[in-house]
């Protein structure tokens, strides 16, 4: 790979990889490391001509993978939660700042299918292939993490009105 080529994919998919792994680890350092792993490792590979999906999918997968890395890392030295940490680079929109809060109290697992699914527009399937889980365990994964964010927010009671509010919002998609 070249430097042009490493200097694009970085330009076009950098944002992609630090937010996955910063929503993955919650640790701004830790997201930064797993950045720079991964396009080193991306710089590394031989002559690789991928069209745009392909190589976001392998930056995506490379960036898991160095997650789960760090993560196993982290379970042998003790670290911080991001309620410890000051604040840093916190929403300025009052509402979406407590969505994210809701959201980084989510399990990881929870929090990961949020992230790719609503943060990086990826079908459940898709999401799927990344994980190398079912798209059916997705979409559970991602009505649980409704479920909870629903009742971390304070939210509707019934399920009738989340179906129409998750419908109704512009931001929102439904997971198929």
């Amino acid at each position: 790979m070249t430097e042009q080529e490493l200097s694009n994919a970085m330009n076009t998919y950098g944002d992609t990889v630090y937010r996955l792994a910063l929503c993955r680890l919650q640790n701004a350092a830790d997201a930064e490391d797993v950045y720079q792993d991964v396009f080193l490792r991306l710089l590394e590979q031989r002559a690789i001509h991928w069209d745009g999906e392909h190589l976001k999918a392998w930056l995506i997968r490379t960036a898991l993978n160095r997650c789960a890395d760090l993560g196993r890392l982290r379970q042998r030295r003790g670290t911080l939660s991001l309620e410890e940490v000051p604040d840093m680079a916190r929403p300025v929109d009052e509402a979406a700042a407590e969505l994210w809060d809701a959201v980084a109290r989510l399990p990881e697992k929870l929090r990961t299918a949020v992230h790719l699914f609503y943060g990086e527009g990826y079908e459940s399937g898709e999401i799927g292939a990344l994980l190398g889980i079912p798209a059916a365990t997705v979409r559970s994964r991602l009505r649980r993490a409704r479920t909870e964010l629903r009742d971390l927010l304070g939210g509707f009671d019934d399920e009738e009105s989340v179906s129409r509010a998750d419908r109704s919002h512009p931001y929102a998609r439904r997971a198929e």
